[in-house]
């Protein structure tokens, strides 16, 4: 689900955290050693997301929030902000030449360049949390 989140809106707000859960404390981020990632060039996405991208040769940015339940995927479009909400039992994350995050019927790509590196330690937390998550729901054959 993909909102605009451009102009702070309640219901929004709602809808994330019955989705993903709400946002970490300050003190668990800190415990966490952040809960977010530096911002990303973004290299491709797929057809039903090129409408929250510049159309122009601008360099789109987006950014990655960890929630209890998922991750927030901000994609800045001029002065507008988007938000597209991934439970983690919908994320799919695959490392190309760059990385490459999948749910919904959708994708991004992001460029692997210094900003990515960057990333290193908040994309392995992210996995982990992604495995915890995952591990909750295994069945014994």
């Amino acid at each position: 689900m993909i909102l605009n989140t451009t102009h702070l809106n309640k219901a929004h707000k709602i809808t994330i955290s019955k989705l993903v859960g709400s946002s970490f404390s300050f003190i668990k981020s800190i415990q966490m050693g952040g809960i977010g990632s530096k911002r990303m060039i973004i290299d491709k996405v797929s057809p039903n997301l090129q409408q929250y991208i510049n159309k122009v040769s601008d360099i789109n940015y987006a950014n990655i929030e960890m929630r209890p339940n998922g991750i927030l995927i901000y994609i800045n479009k001029g002065l507008n902000s988007f938000t597209w909400i991934i439970p983690f039992y919908h994320l799919v994350i695959y490392k190309t030449n760059g990385l490459s995050i999948h749910a919904q019927g959708k994708y991004i790509n992001f460029k692997n360049n210094n900003m990515f590196k960057d990333n290193k330690v908040f994309m392995s937390k992210l996995m982990d949390a992604k495995v915890k998550f995952d591990e909750r729901y295994s069945f014994q054959f």
